[in-house]
């Protein structure tokens, strides 16, 4: 649905397009989350859904994506995209994470398309002058979101968003991770894919930095948020400037009136699918159980015989 005289709200209060800097009276309500924010949780612990935001002939339109990345997430964006030229366009996250080797493949495909990434929630904002798609900072990018934030041309990330990074773990035993067992072949898989992250994040022209701090928290340690000085040592941040990845867009103090924040974001969301591992590897395993936020595909090795 097309809206009159759309404008961006961003940044460490907010930022909107150029003319339409004003307060911003009314509730401002998510557009991909229910009102309540019960319910704005729940829709974060589902599989990663795409909004196509229109900015109407203020700003350039942008593309929501919200949830966990499961094995048919690269799909879904693909089905999302399809007849539509997305060349250069802005990804706004609001993620959990998700299946490692799902999420690789999906940031391999935004840098083919040459996107631009930020964190935000997309909203509408209620005005005098009629309804306004906005983006505000309160948002989360957790976990291997981080690594989808990183394969963006562009790279922002507004004051009051939270970048959260930890280890990538066995998806089944992450619960309870220093009371299971381990076999060579979870070692396997782990240091696999470490490996293909690793390669991941200096393709994308990230910075050791980030692999060193997300591979020191282990899952019984809180996320790590990285600061401002670390989003610039890792090269999660490529500028300071939203109207670089939301053309149109200026600083402002204006408040948006009755916003609600939302509550944090569970570490280990329910539902997130395991990535299917790559063909070499497939051969030698079974199946591939579910991997919450963050975790690795737990392959099941071949039964032996007895």
């Amino acid at each position: 649905m097309r809206r009159a005289e759309s404008s961006v709200v961003y940044g460490r209060a907010l930022l909107c397009v150029a003319f339409l800097c004003s307060a911003l009276p009314g509730l401002a309500a998510p557009l991909d989350h229910p009102a309540s924010a019960s319910g704005t949780a729940e829709v974060r612990k589902q599989p990663m859904r795409f909004t196509w935001i229109d900015c109407a002939l203020h700003c350039q339109d942008w593309i929501s994506a919200v949830g966990i990345v499961t094995a048919e997430t690269p799909k879904a964006f693909d089905d999302f995209t399809a007849g539509r030229d997305v060349s250069g366009m802005t990804i706004v996250l609001d993620s959990g994470g998700g299946s490692v080797n799902d999420a690789i493949a999906l940031g391999r495909r935004w840098r083919e398309l040459g996107l631009r990434t930020t964190v935000g929630t997309s909203v509408v904002a209620k005005t005098v002058a009629g309804d306004h798609a906005a983006v505000l900072p309160d948002a989360y990018c957790e976990s291997m979101c981080a690594f989808m934030l990183l394969s963006g041309k562009t790279r922002y990330v507004p004051d009051g968003a939270h970048v959260r990074v930890h280890q990538i773990w066995m998806g089944d035993r992450a619960d309870d991770a220093r009371a299971a067992s381990y076999s060579a072949d979870d070692l396997m898989i782990v240091e696999r894919d470490i490996g293909r992250l690793a390669k991941y994040t200096f393709d994308m022209g990230g910075g050791g930095d980030l692999l060193y701090l997300a591979l020191s928290i282990p899952p019984w340690e809180k996320l790590h948020e990285l600061s401002a000085a670390e989003l610039r040592a890792t090269n999660l941040v490529t500028t300071d400037n939203v109207a670089d990845v939301l053309p149109g867009g200026k600083a402002t103090e204006a408040p948006v009136a009755g916003l609600v924040t939302k509550p944090v974001q569970d570490r280990f969301p329910a539902g997130a699918n395991a990535a299917a591992a790559e063909t070499s590897v497939s051969q030698q395993t079974k199946t591939v159980e579910a991997v919450p936020t963050g975790g690795v595909a737990v392959a099941a090795p071949p039964a032996q015989n007895p």
